[in-house]
C-alpha cells in the first residue's frame, strides 16, 4: 500500500481564475470557498493578476483553493471508492501552505478560523516590510548552484544589511531575501562566475518574507494567536522550520502557537523536509493549490516519490483515478 503525504501550496502559485472549476464540479470544494467568504471567492475566481500578486489577497484566496481542492479529492475518492477515504500518514506546506496542512490535519479546525488568522498575518508581514514612512522595504531573489556556495556569497556581500537563506528548496535551488541593496550586491556578484552561484533571478514579491524584517510581524501574530486553542492533527506534519515532524507526543496548543510566530520569520526547510519523508518511507506526494511547484520541487530532491497534483478538475479526476489504482 502507498504511504501517502499531502501538499499545500505556498504564495507565488496564484493565478487568475483559479478554483472556479473545482467550485463548479464539487460541492466539498464548494463549501470550502462559501466558508472562506464572498470576498475571496470574487479575488480568486475573478481578480487580476496584479489584484492576486497582492500579499493580503494572495495569502487567503491561496489557502481556498488549496484546502477546497483537497476537500474535492477527498469527495471525489470516497465516491469512485465505495464511501473510503485515501489512507493519509503525513502533510506539509510550503510558508502559507502550512496553514492549510494544520488545517487538513485538524489543528485549525473550520475554514473561517484558518482564514481569518490568514488575513491577519498578510496583513502584518505586509505591513512588517514596510520602513517607518511607510515606504516598501526588502525582496527575494531565486540563487542557482550549490547551497553552500550561495550562502558563502550571502555571508560575503551581506555588509551592515538583512541578507539571508529563506528558503531551502532543493540541492541547486536556494532563495534569499533581505534589503534591496544586499540584493542587488548579490545579483552583481553572482554575475561574477568565480563565486560559483550560476544564477539570481529576482522574485516577484513585495518583501523579505521569512527573514529578520519579518520580526514586527511575529511580534503581532504571537498577539493574534494567543487566545487560540489549536486540535492536535490527526496524521503527522512535517514543519517548515525544521523539516522534521511535530512531535505528536508532546502537543499542546501552545507548541502550536511558538512555530506560528516563528515560522513568518525562519526559513523554509523544504529540502530537508522531503528528504525526511522519503526517510520515513513516504512514496507518493499530491499537492493541493494551484499550479505544480511543490512537486516539481520534489522531483528535484528525489526520484523515490511519485508525484500527484489537484489544482483543478482536469487534474482533480486524474490524481483520484491513479491514487484509486495504487
Amino acid at each position: 500500500m502507498a504511504k501517502i503525504a499531502i501538499l499545500f501550496s505556498g504564495q507565488g502559485a496564484q493565478y487568475p481564475g483559479m478554483g472556479k472549476d473545482l467550485y463548479d464540479v464539487s460541492p466539498a470544494a464548494k463549501a470550502v470557498f462559501d466558508a472562506a467568504g464572498d470576498d475571496i471567492k470574487e479575488k480568486s475566481f475573478f481578480g487580476t493578476k496584479e489584484e492576486l500578486s497582492q500579499t493580503q489577497i494572495t495569502q487567503p484566496t491561496v489557502f481556498a483553493v488549496e484546502v477546497a481542492a483537497y476537500e474535492a479529492f477527498k469527495e471525489a475518492y470516497q465516491a469512485a471508492n465505495d464511501g473510503n477515504l485515501p489512507e493519509i500518514a503525513a502533510t506539509a506546506g510550503f510558508s502559507l501552505g502550512e496553514f492549510g496542512a494544520y488545517t487538513a490535519a485538524g489543528v485549525i479546525p473550520t475554514i473561517s478560523e484558518a482564514t481569518s488568522l490568514i488575513k491577519t498575518r498578510a496583513n502584518l508581514m505586509m505591513e512588517s516590510g514596510k520602513y517607518d514612512d511607510g515606504s516598501p522595504r526588502g525582496g527575494m531573489l531565486a540563487a542557482l548552484g550549490k547551497k553552500d556556495d550561495i550562502l558563502t556569497l550571502v555571508e560575503k556581500v551581506r555588509g551592515d544589511d538583512v541578507l539571508e537563506g529563506v528558503n531551502f528548496n532543493g540541492p541547486t535551488q536556494t532563495v534569499i531575501a533581505g534589503d534591496k541593496a544586499a540584493l542587488e550586491r548579490f545579483a552583481q556578484a553572482a554575475a561574477d562566475k568565480a563565486n560559483n552561484v550560476k544564477r539570481a533571478i529576482p522574485l516577484s514579491v513585495s518583501t523579505a518574507f521569512h527573514s529578520e524584517i519579518m520580526n514586527k510581524a511575529s511580534v503581532g501574530l504571537a498577539e493574534a494567536v494567543k487566545d487560540i486553542e489549536f486540535e492536535k492533527p490527526a496524521f503527522d506534519i512535517y514543519l517548515n522550520a525544521t523539516g522534521d515532524k511535530l512531535d505528536l507526543q508532546a502537543f499542546s496548543s501552545d507548541t502550536i502557537r511558538q512555530l506560528i510566530v516563528t515560522q513568518v520569520k525562519s526559513p523554509v526547510q523544504w529540502q530537508k523536509t522531503i528528504e525526511q519523508m522519503v526517510s520515513d518511507g513516504i512514496d507518493t506526494v499530491i499537492e493541493f493549490g494551484p499550479g505544480s511547484t511543490l512537486t516539481g520541487l520534489v522531483k528535484k530532491i528525489t526520484k523515490e516519490i511519485k508525484t500527484y497534483n489537484v489544482s483543478d478538475a482536469e487534474t482533480l479526476n486524474a490524481t483520484v483515478e491513479a491514487i484509486s489504482a495504487l
